[in-house]
């Protein structure tokens, strides 16, 4: 695999990077999902995959689309397939992917995204299928949960897959900040909420946490963006109340974390 040097983003790279989108992008929560399918699934070195799984706290039933696995799906994930085909050398051609933890396709995705993870719950069977999709390699982003009860219903979860694992803060200095873009700087990156209120916080997630779990080597194999939404800061990078330095923080976030993904 061959990866670009690392550059910076400067904002009219992601100015440019978001032009165009509009017309593609009115899907948004709840609909429009067709819109953003372009073929059918090809041989990748990497598929953007959303998790889906069953819904404790909120709506939605079984898997519903209508559950909190599939806000911002698939606008947030289209914008961010497109910058990692503009910004890296990745293979990934084939387009938007759901990853269900029934499939054996499972063990086919080396990165996988979920959101609202404080609504999550697994079967033991389930639990056990991303237990061992994590300790085979897998890297697992978890973003937009806030606040200290969704932190406790999403360790709830997350002690399902893995009973013994160790949340850490991630330092400024870990390779994950500096494997493509050096990220030396990390601020809060609210969600649309911030265009009209001004604030960059929900509930009482007053403070950005940047957390991982690793298994036994050291390997990061669960990313934790809590009191943040990434996915809002892609989805709003090509409007101009959305300020471009939570979209270019939020963009360099992921493909760090989708790089290292990929070499380790």
């Amino acid at each position: 695999m061959k990866l670009v040097r690392p550059i910076s983003v400067t904002p009219l790279l992601l100015i440019s990077l978001c032009v165009g989108l509009f017309a593609l992008q009115r899907g948004g929560y709840g609909g429009g999902y067709s819109r953003y399918y372009t073929g059918q699934n090809v041989p990748s070195e990497f598929y953007w995959s959303r998790l889906q799984y069953n819904t404790l706290y909120g709506g939605g039933g079984f898997r519903s689309y209508g559950g909190g696995w599939a806000q911002d799906y698939p606008r947030a994930d289209n914008d961010c397939l497109i910058a990692l085909r503009r910004l890296t050398r990745i293979n990934s051609p084939s387009p938007l992917n759901v990853a269900d933890l029934d499939s054996d396709h499972l063990f086919d995705y080396p990165w996988i995204y979920a959101i609202n993870v404080e609504t999550w719950t697994f079967t033991d069977e389930e639990a056990k299928r991303l237990h061992d999709y994590l300790l085979k390699g897998g890297f697992l982003m978890v973003d937009h949960f806030h606040g200290t009860q969704d932190w406790t219903r999403f360790m709830a979860g997350m002690r399902q897959v893995l009973p013994d694992a160790q949340v850490e803060d991630l330092a400024n200095g870990d390779e994950i900040y500096h494997v493509l873009y050096d990220i030396n700087e990390k601020f809060q990156i609210p969600g649309e909420q911030y265009v009209s209120s001004g604030i960059t916080y929900e509930k009482d997630g007053y403070v950005p946490q940047w957390r991982g779990i690793r298994d036994k080597h050291g390997r990061i194999m669960v990313a934790i963006c809590h009191n943040m939404h990434l996915g809002d800061a892609w989805e709003h990078a090509d409007e101009a109340e959305y300020p471009e330095k939570f979209s270019g923080l939020a963009f360099r976030i992921v493909l760090n974390y989708i790089t290292y993904s990929m070499t380790h």
